[in-house]
């Protein structure tokens, strides 16, 4: 088994079934399996998997138990030579997987890959970060990015050119490649991430273990970017952010810049919860 595509679905059937049929249409492409996990989604997603796609192995959670461990509970099953962690509302092209085992096969020293992501419109999803500093993080915690647009800059890596293969720092977890090897040196998803950092925390731990994170034009997918989070408000997103950020920097930076962080966020939580009250849609994954 070349590859083993992992989705984890919560609530986003329409768009996880045209994923799955762009996936099965793939004829250019390695030997693959499908592993759907299930949040839970209570919305017909199982009746539809089952029906639809006899051929796809289903884990239905009786809970949404959140990326990290949701993909974990699949990756545990994975028999493929390379894991992708595919979110439901991508849509693979026709030589997307071929093109992806061809690059992951020519460049063993990527442990972990992404690839050139798209929007409806043909338009680059940035995607690449710089791992995450106190500064970078405590001006999204303010939204100080609505008073000075520029200050996010070094971090979202704006100035990326994403025509160039690049080792970068970290990349978007809804097309996200592992080598075997690289689980069997640094492991499964922290699962005290619910949703949010799980794949910079991965990304780091890839650094730390000697391996790195690379991003490749070569592979394209297109991406409609957090189909799932506009189901919740804005509170709900913002609650789940605080916690895996905090998390992130508990684990990775010092004492003080969680307290820093955890400061910004008791200002800034009277803001948030306005917002959410008078209807503020909550933003996509960025």
């Amino acid at each position: 088994m070349d590859l083993s595509i992992i989705i984890v679905s919560w609530r986003v059937k329409d768009k996880l079934q045209a994923n799955l049929e762009a996936l099965f249409k793939s004829v250019q492409g390695p030997s693959f399996e499908v592993l759907v996990v299930d949040n839970n989604s209570a919305d017909g997603t199982i009746d539809m998997l089952r029906q639809n796609f006899p051929q796809v192995r289903l884990i239905a959670n009786s809970e949404n138990f959140g990326f990290a461990k949701a993909n974990n509970q699949a990756i545990k099953q994975a028999q493929g030579d390379f894991i992708l962690l595919l979110n439901p509302d991508m849509q693979v092209f026709e030589d997307t997987l071929k093109n992806l085992l061809v690059w992951l096969k020519a460049n063993p020293q990527a442990w972990v890959t992404s690839g050139r992501l798209v929007d409806e419109q043909g338009q680059i999803v940035n995607h690449v970060r710089r791992f995450p500093r106190l500064s970078d993080q405590l001006a999204i915690v303010l939204k100080l990015p609505h008073l000075f647009p520029n200050i996010l800059n070094k971090y979202l890596r704006i100035d990326f050119n994403y025509d160039k293969p690049a080792k970068v720092d970290s990349i978007r977890g809804s097309f996200f490649a592992i080598r075997r090897q690289a689980l069997e040196k640094v492991g499964l998803l922290d699962e005290r991430f619910f949703v949010w950092f799980e794949e910079v925390d991965y990304c780091r731990r890839v650094y730390e273990a000697g391996g790195q994170v690379w991003y490749t034009p070569e592979v394209v997918c297109l991406d409609y970017v957090g189909q799932s989070f506009k189901l919740w408000s804005r509170r709900e997103t913002q609650k789940i952010m605080r916690q895996s950020q905090l998390k992130y920097f508990a684990k990775w930076h010092s004492a003080w810049s969680v307290v820093w962080l955890a400061l910004g966020w008791c200002l800034i939580w009277p803001v948030v919860y306005l917002a959410d009250i008078f209807g503020v849609k909550s933003r996509a994954k960025t």
